[in-house]
C-alpha cells in the first residue's frame, strides 16, 4: 500500500478512461458545471469522495462533492450562487435551485500538526496539494479522485485496491486516524454495511481499542452519524456489527445491555427482537422509503419500551428521554419516538383512545411502525383494522355532557336510556327528566329529593354576593361593586319572597310542596 510521509512523493495509479466505469453521463450537469468553471479559471477541480467510490462501485451517488485548489473566498467569487460555511472547516455551498453542493479545498493531513498525546482534530484549514488531501481522508476507498478534463482516476492510497477486494481500511495507521476522529469509528461501521464489505483487520483492531474516544467527540456530529448508520438497508447488520466492536455500549448503553439479554435468552444476537425489527426498517428502507428519525428511533426501541405499561408514571416515562437528550438527540426527535411508541401501544390494546389516534398527523407513521414490528411479536393488524372499522363502544366519554360522566364511572345516562326511572317509590317513564320524576314522586306522596341530588346554579351568584359583601379598596371600581352589590341583595330578597310565599301546588295531604316547587326554592348557599 503507497502510504508515505508528506516529503515523500508518492507515484499516483492513475485509470484511462477505458480501465474504470465513470462516465460523465453519470455525474450530475450541475456539477459539471462547477468542475468547468474552476478549470476554466485556470483551478484543479476534481470529484471526490463518496460519489467517485459509488460510481467505481456501480451504484448511483446521492450527492457529489467537489475539492479544488482554489480557496474558499476564491470559490465564492466564482459563484455568485454559494456561501461559505463552517469554522473549523471552511467549505462553500453553490446552490443550483434547491440543490447543494459543497466545494472544498485541498488539505494537508493533520496529524503533520497534531499533538501526540492528543492527536484530535481541533484546526483543519491548511490548505495543501491534491496528494497531501489524499493522505488526509479516512478510508482508501474515499480518497479516489475523478479528473474530469482527462476523465482519469487518480488513486494514491491504493484504493482501487481496496475496492476490488471489498475492504474498508484506514488511510494511514488506523490507530492515529481513530484517535484524531473518533467518529471514523461509526462511519468505517456505515461503509461496511452500506457497501456489503469487510473491516480490515488492523482498522477494525483500532476501533475495539479506541472505541471510549467516541465520548470527546462532537456530540452533533456523533448523532447524525448514528442516524446515518441505522439508516441503511442493513440497519440490522450496523446495529449488531457496532455492539461486536463495542461502540453501541458507549453510544447507546440501554440498547446494548438490551441486546445482551436479548440475545440471551435466544441464544443468538440476530435473532433479538430489537435486531429482527430493525431487519423490518431495512427492508422497507431498501424499498425506498425515507423513515423520520423518530420512527428510526421508534423501531430501535420498541422492544426496550414494551415493558412499560400504558399507564406508567411519568418519572419513569421520562428517564429514557431524558438520558437520550443528555446525549444530544434532539427534543423533536425523542418526543416522536415516544408518541409512535404511545400509539401503537394503545392500537395494540384495544384502549378507549385507540380510535382518535387515526385523526392524529402522525398516524401514518404508527401505522408503519405497527406493519414493522408485527411479525416480532405476533401483532394482528387485522384485529386492530377491525376494531378501528368497527362502531365505538357505548362506553365513551362525552366531555361536554352527563351522559359522558355516568359512562365514564360505569353507568349511564337514566334521562336519555330506554328504561323506566325509579325515584323513591314511584316510577317515571324513560324520557322524562329528573324534575319530572320527583314531580311524580311528591304527587304520590314520595318524600323530599335527595340530600345529594346536584342542583344547577346560577352561574355569577356567589361571586355577585362576595363582591357585594366586600369593602371596596379600588375607588375606581367603586361604582361597578355596589352595583353587584345590589344585584346580591335584590337576589336574596328574592329568595326570602319565594321561601316564604304559600306552594302553589300541595300534595293530597296539603303539607308538602311538589317536588317541582321544592327543587327551585332551595337556598342557593346550600346543596339540596
Amino acid at each position: 500500500m503507497c502510504v508515505g510521509r508528506i516529503n515523500d512523493p508518492v507515484e499516483p495509479l492513475i485509470l484511462e478512461r477505458a480501465r474504470h466505469p465513470i462516465s460523465r453521463r453519470d455525474i450530475d450537469p450541475n456539477v459539471l458545471k462547477i468542475l468547468y468553471r474552476l478549470a476554466g479559471a485556470g483551478y484543479a477541480g476534481y470529484l471526490v469522495g463518496g460519489s467517485v467510490r459509488d460510481l467505481m462501485s456501480g451504484k448511483a451517488p446521492k450527492d457529489f462533492d467537489v475539492a479544488t485548489s482554489a480557496h474558499p473566498q476564491q470559490v465564492r467569487d466564482l459563484f455568485r450562487n454559494s456561501r461559505l460555511i463552517g469554522r473549523r472547516f471552511r467549505l462553500v455551498h453553490v446552490f443550483f435551485g434547491p440543490q447543494n453542493i459543497e466545494v472544498a479545498t485541498f488539505r494537508k493531513r493533520s496529524e503533520d500538526f497534531a499533538d501526540a498525546a492528543d492527536p484530535m482534530i481541533r484546526h483543519d484549514n491548511t490548505f495543501g496539494t491534491p496528494e497531501e488531501d489524499a493522505f488526509r481522508r479516512d478510508f482508501t476507498v474515499n480518497a479516489l479522485f475523478y479528473d474530469p478534463r482527462t476523465f482519469e482516476v487518480i488513486d494514491y492510497v491504493d484504493g482501487v485496491a481496496d475496492l476490488q477486494a471489498r475492504l474498508i481500511r484506514t488511510v494511514g495507521d488506523p490507530e492515529v486516524r481513530m484517535r484524531e476522529d473518533p467518529v471514523r469509528m461509526i462511519r468505517a461501521v456505515r461503509f461496511a454495511v452500506k457497501m456489503d464489505f469487510a473491516i480490515e483487520a488492523e482498522t477494525r483492531g483500532a476501533i475495539e481499542h479506541h472505541c471510549a474516544d467516541l465520548a470527546k467527540a462532537s456530540i452533533p456530529r456523533v448523532v447524525e452519524e448514528i442516524f446515518r448508520t441505522l439508516s441503511v438497508a442493513g440497519a440490522d447488520r450496523a446495529l449488531i456489527l457496532m455492539e461486536q466492536l463495542g461502540l453501541l455500549e458507549v453510544l447507546l448503553p440501554e440498547i446494548s445491555a438490551h441486546l445482551k439479554r436479548g440475545a440471551a435468552a435466544v441464544r443468538a444476537l440476530d435473532e433479538a427482537p430489537t435486531v429482527r425489527n430493525l431487519a423490518a426498517l431495512g427492508r422497507l428502507i431498501g424499498a425506498g422509503a425515507e423513515p423520520s428519525r423518530g420512527l428510526v428511533m421508534a423501531v430501535l426501541f420498541a422492544d426496550l419500551n414494551r415493558g412499560t405499561p400504558l399507564r406508567a408514571e411519568p418519572a419513569s416515562r421520562s428517564q429514557l428521554l431524558d438520558q437520550l437528550r443528555a446525549r444530544g438527540f434532539s427534543r423533536a426527535d425523542t418526543d416522536q419516538m415516544r408518541l409512535l411508541l404511545e400509539a401503537a401501544a394503545h392500537l395494540t390494546a384495544h384502549s378507549r383512545v385507540a380510535r382518535r389516534l387515526v385523526r392524529r398527523p402522525y398516524f401514518a407513521e404508527v401505522r408503519t411502525l405497527l406493519e414493522m414490528i408485527a411479525p416480532t411479536y405476533g401483532i394482528d393488524l387485522g384485529a386492530i383494522d377491525r376494531f378501528l372499522a368497527g362502531p365505538p363502544s357505548s362506553g365513551g366519554r362525552n366531555r361536554g355532557g352527563a351522559r359522558g360522566s355516568a359512562e365514564a364511572a360505569g353507568g349511564i345516562d337514566p334521562a336519555s336510556s330506554g328504561d323506566p326511572i325509579v325515584i323513591g317509590d314511584s316510577i317515571a317513564p324513560a324520557g322524562d327528566s329528573i324534575r319530572d320524576g320527583f314531580s311524580g314522586a311528591s304527587a304520590a306522596g314520595g318524600s323530599d329529593p335527595a340530600p345529594n341530588r346536584r342542583r344547577r346554579r346560577r352561574r355569577g351568584g356567589r361571586r355577585r354576593r362576595r363582591l357585594g359583601g366586600s369593602e371596596s379598596v379600588n375607588p375606581e371600581a367603586e361604582g361597578e361593586r355596589t352595583s353587584h352589590a345590589e344585584s346580591a341583595s335584590r337576589d336574596r330578597a328574592d329568595d326570602v319572597d319565594r321561601v316564604a310565599e304559600p306552594p302553589l301546588e300541595a300534595t293530597a295531604s296539603g303539607s308538602e310542596w311538589t317536588a317541582a316547587r321544592a327543587l327551585t326554592d332551595w337556598p342557593r348557599d346550600e346543596e339540596p
